[in-house]
């Protein structure tokens, strides 16, 4: 489908301003203002992190009698289990809390449910295990917002629950002794895109200040934080890029083995840390421990000191990441036939797919996948012995959870956020679904939004792009929602020379474009498709990220590019 390429509207007036404040070229202030930067004071917010920035904790509801709990619990020699979700927000926030609440003197244990056999969220199975133990607390990290009989199963153990979430809550909140949600309904929480294993971090950071401990107990686990973060795609803004400057220091610094093991099996160790980078290189990794097997095996990651245990394990995650990839390639293959025979995508605005023999584990980075392709919201579901488990992802302007929510009554359950969500049903009742939920999307999303945009910051010439430039662009980092990497547009450049196509898979091309006397090495990943536009001797307009090519010790600038128009006959 043809890209459409839109340049962001910033005020004249405000460029101008940060052009004469900062004495700086047009497309340097462009770009500040389209990041809300158009003050001194907001440049010193924006490029300066400072840890005293973060917003109170306790403005979250419940924080005060969490704290008291957890506290007297601790100071009653009590035990306490932290119940994580499976995915690398939960075990991030999972790892953290143990680690944090080991250091106070608690005794604290983990669980992390089977995906397969539990399914998403608190668990029965888990609240068992708690009362096995003699747990009188427990305290979930990035799930248990909507899980009212597995808290009601709780207190009739005896067991007091403290949730820690940032999910969508119901139209009710379960029974739990307190329940922190920046999320909730009238919630006085300035900052509503803290992830799971961020509002674990805002207890840890209470629990410091209630007790008059130095914040640093806390703040040393900022890289379990930031991987979080940078894995949950939730914005890279306010006190987000706060803890993920600090995490990345950290990350850099090898202060997690866990973490340095899997940069050492990524070949990563000697290399610059970007949120990009844990998103693609690390994440998918953690993960890996709960989609083919036992997720608890990220915490035992995550919180050893044992660099040869660490390796070990890291060595197992990196062997089951590429039978993960292997198995995804796979369905996703299957996927796209099923939409080809069973999709009218010119009626339908939204993909549900079915089947019994697609892995759980992976159906999520299916749907991702198949919504890059086609542009639109898609539900990939796996049966197994007549039940559904589904994983959705959306686009703009279409939030999943809303649309879940008025199909609640023919699901089992649901949960998750306006862009990624998932879901539990029957298979007799997978048909109905179908119907309702693409009949909403064809309600709310129009035509015109299933054509896929580039935004991009501005039209750069290439000779802009030096040195300084490149600087300027490393200081706006860390990059990730919110603040994503600036997009720029150059038109009429020529391709130099023979390109090349890359990769495993062949579907990278690599090429050299040329404008004026600036020569510089392009790059796209997955566009094997716009292989013949650089064979036509045409000049050709290209949209793109700049960014470094690393090889043997020294750097060169390339153009990440992210989609090719042809331009005018030579």
């Amino acid at each position: 489908m043809e890209k459409i390429w839109k340049i962001k509207h910033a005020s004249p007036e405000a460029v101008a301003e940060i052009q004469n404040e900062f004495k700086l070229p047009e497309i340097y202030a462009r770009v500040m203002v389209l990041r809300g930067i158009f003050s001194r004071n907001d440049s010193r917010k924006f490029f300066y992190s400072d840890k005293t920035r973060l917003h109170d904790p306790f403005l979250l509801e419940g924080m005060n009698r969490a704290v008291e709990k957890i506290l007297n619990i601790i100071d009653s020699h009590k035990i306490i289990l932290v119940f994580g979700d499976y995915d690398v927000d939960g075990t991030t926030g999972t790892s953290m809390l143990t680690l944090f609440l080991s250091e106070l003197g608690a005794e604290v244990h983990y669980y992390i449910p089977n995906r397969e056999s539990e399914g998403y969220g608190v668990s029965i199975e888990g609240i068992d295990f708690a009362h096995s133990i003699g747990a009188s607390l427990m305290i979930t990290c990035d799930c248990g917002i909507n899980a009212f009989k597995q808290i009601d199963h709780a207190n009739r153990l005896g067991i007091d629950v403290i949730v820690t979430d940032h999910h969508k809550p119901d139209d009710k909140l379960p029974d739990a002794l307190a329940i922190l949600n920046p999320n909730l309904t009238d919630s006085p929480y300035p900052f509503k895109g803290l992830c799971g294993a961020g509002v674990a971090f805002k207890l840890a950071l209470a629990i410091c200040e209630q007790r008059e401990i130095d914040p640093q107990l806390a703040w040393k686990h900022a890289n379990l934080i930031a991987l979080g973060i940078a894995a949950d795609l939730v914005p890279v803004t306010d006190e987000n890029r706060i803890i993920v400057c600090e995490g990345l220091k950290q990350i850099s610094e090898g202060k997690n083995t866990g973490i340095q093991a899997l940069l050492k099996t990524s070949g990563m160790l000697d290399t610059a840390i970007t949120v990009g980078k844990l998103v693609f290189w690390i994440a998918p990794k953690v993960n890996a421990a709960g989609r083919l097997g036992d997720a608890a095996r990220a915490v035992k990651l995550l919180t050893t000191g044992n660099p040869v245990y660490a390796m070990g394990l890291a060595k197992e995650l990196e062997w089951e990441n590429k039978k993960r990839q292997d198995i995804t390639k796979q369905i996703v293959d299957e996927a796209i036939l099923k939409v080809n025979m069973e999709c009218d995508l010119d009626n339908e605005n939204a993909i549900v797919l079915a089947s019994s023999g697609w892995h759980q584990g992976v159906i999520g980075i299916v749907a991702s996948r198949i919504r890059e392709v086609y542009n639109r919201p898609v539900f990939i579901i796996s049966i197994i012995n007549g039940s559904g488990k589904g994983s959705g992802r959306s686009i703009p302007g279409f939030d999943l959870y809303d649309a879940l929510k008025s199909c609640g009554e023919i699901l089992t359950g649901f949960g998750g956020h306006p862009v990624a969500a998932g879901l539990s049903v029957e298979e007799g009742n997978i048909g109905e679904f179908k119907r309702r939920f693409i009949r909403q999307a064809n309600q709310l999303i129009s035509r015109d939004d299933l054509c896929p945009f580039i935004y991009a910051d501005g039209e750069l010439d290439m000779g802009q792009i030096d040195g300084r430039f490149i600087k300027f662009l490393d200081s706006m980092s860390p990059y990730g929602p919110g603040n994503m990497r600036p997009k720029f547009v150059s038109r009429n450049v020529k391709v130099n020379g023979i390109p090349k196509v890359l990769g495993k898979e062949r579907d990278t091309i690599k090429f050299y474009v040329k404008s004026g006397r600036s020569e510089l090495e392009a790059i796209g990943f997955k566009m094997i498709d716009q292989f013949e536009k650089l064979l036509l001797n045409r000049p050709i307009d290209i949209a793109f990220e700049i960014g470094e090519n690393h090889w043997n010790g020294s750097s060169t600038i390339q153009l990440e590019v992210k989609d090719i128009k042809v331009g005018l006959a030579t």
